[in-house]
C-alpha cells in the first residue's frame, strides 16, 4: 500500500474517531438531562440513548480509534526511526494522542456508568468534558501542520486562547439557555 493510501485513511479514521467522540459527549448531555423527565419518559429516553451510545461507540468510534492508531503507526514505521528521532513535534503528537486515548477510555467508562444508571456528570461538566477533544484537535491539527514553524511561546498562548474562548462560549451558551427556561 502506498504510503499516500495509508495516510488518507489515517485521516479519514481521524475524521471518524473525532466525529464519534464530539457526538458520544453530546449523548451524554441528553441521556443526563433526561432524567429531569417525568418517570414514563425517563425510560423510553434512556433506553433509546443507551442504544444509540453502544452503537455509536462500538460499531463507529471504537474502531476508527483503533484504526487511527494503526494506519499511524504505519504511517510511522514507513517514514523510520531516524526520521521520528528527528521530528519533536511528532512526540509532542504523539503525547496528545496519548491524552486523546485517555479521554476516549474516560468516555467509555462514562457510557458504562451511565447504562448503569449512575450519572456522576452534570450536563454543564458534560459540556466542559466536549470541549477537552476539542482542545487535542485543535493542538493536534497545529502541531502536524505548522511542525517546526510553530514558536512554542505563541503555540502556547494560542491554546490556552482557544480554552478561554470556549469556556466564555460555554458560559454564554448557559445564560441564554437559562433565559430561554425562564
Amino acid at each position: 500500500m502506498s504510503f499516500a493510501v495509508v495516510k488518507s485513511l489515517h485521516l479519514i479514521f481521524m475524521v471518524s474517531w473525532f466525529a464519534g467522540l464530539f457526538y458520544i459527549v453530546r449523548l451524554f448531555i441528553y441521556h443526563t438531562e433526561a432524567q429531569r423527565k417525568p418517570d414514563e419518559a425517563r425510560k423510553i429516553l434512556s433506553d433509546q440513548f443507551q442504544i444509540m451510545e453502544s452503537r455509536l461507540w462500538w460499531i463507529i468510534t471504537t474502531p476508527a480509534m483503533i484504526l487511527t492508531l494503526v494506519f499511524g503507526f504505519w504511517m510511522l514505521y514507513i517514514y523510520g526511526w531516524e526520521w521520528y528521532k528527528a521530528n519533536i513535534w511528532m512526540h509532542l503528537k504523539l503525547g496528545f494522542v496519548g491524552l486523546l486515548l485517555v479521554y476516549h477510555f474516560v468516555s467509555q467508562k462514562i457510557m458504562f456508568d451511565l447504562k448503569k444508571g449512575k450519572f456522576k456528570w452534570k450536563s454543564n461538566g458534560l459540556r466542559l468534558w466536549n470541549e477537552v477533544a476539542t482542545l487535542a484537535l485543535v493542538s493536534i491539527i497545529f502541531l502536524v501542520v505548522m511542525k517546526d514553524e510553530l514558536n512554542w511561546i505563541k503555540g502556547t498562548v494560542g491554546f490556552f486562547a482557544v480554552a478561554i474562548a470556549l469556556m466564555i462560549g460555554i458560559k454564554i451558551y448557559k445564560r441564554i439557555r437559562s433565559k430561554k427556561a425562564d
